[in-house]
């Protein structure tokens, strides 16, 4: 059968808070970082345009749930975070804990993005991707930094489909492999018909938001 499927990727360092480190405003702040991810993003684009046609495997998952101190995730979740940390312990790398905040900012970008239609690292509004995350899993006043993958396939994703196309694509493969990351928030929510960029077709729309904090 044919299917289709995109992929995307974006990181970000926000904050450094240190003696000697200049001061930014709010707003030199956020054009420093548009400046900063404006060439990687052309370059996430074309690879989303070259990854839109591929084999797939079935396999159905239903969205996660945060509750009180517990994180459930489905299967797919589980195994999507098994397999990224399987790929950092085999290269020497610590594995990454699971994040409240991280999965429910995946959580609630996966939902956005199958019920409006479109498929980006920005909210709906236009608002930078990191500025979502930090609603979920703030900076406080330290060392902040976070990343995001995100993947949608129709009509289903496996475990073995999205780390494989991951880590065939090297702003991807980074996110999995950054050494500075502590934690990660993966959520894969399936839509029966998504909306504008997915054509009304069935997808599974993956997201898995990378970050560290101290």
């Amino acid at each position: 059968m044919r299917a289709l499927a995109a992929l995307s990727a974006a990181s970000v360092l926000v904050l450094v808070a240190a003696p000697d480190a200049p001061a930014f405003t709010k707003k030199q702040l956020i054009q420093h970082v548009h400046r900063q991810l404006q060439p990687a993003r052309s370059s996430f684009q074309h690879a989303s345009q070259l990854m839109r046609t591929m084999a797939l495997r079935s396999r159905t998952t239903r969205p996660q749930r945060t509750s009180g101190r517990s994180i459930v995730l489905s299967a797919l979740e589980v195994g999507i975070v098994a397999r990224m940390n399987a790929q950092r312990t085999a290269r020497g790398l610590r594995p990454l804990r699971v994040s409240r905040g991280l999965t429910a900012a995946a959580n609630y970008h996966c939902h956005q993005m199958g019920l409006f239609g479109f498929f980006e690292h920005e909210s709906r509004n236009g608002t930078p991707f990191w500025r979502r995350i930090e609603r979920f899993y703030p900076s406080g006043r330290g060392y902040w930094s976070v990343g995001e993958n995100i993947l949608y396939e129709s009509p289903d994703a496996t475990v073995t489909s999205a780390v494989h196309d991951w880590m065939a694509s090297p702003p991807h493969r980074q996110n999995i492999l950054t050494r500075e990351y502590r934690e990660v928030g993966v959520a894969a929510v399936h839509f029966a018909s998504a909306p504008g960029a997915f054509g009304g077709r069935p997808v599974t729309i993956v997201t898995a938001d990378f970050g560290v904090r101290r």
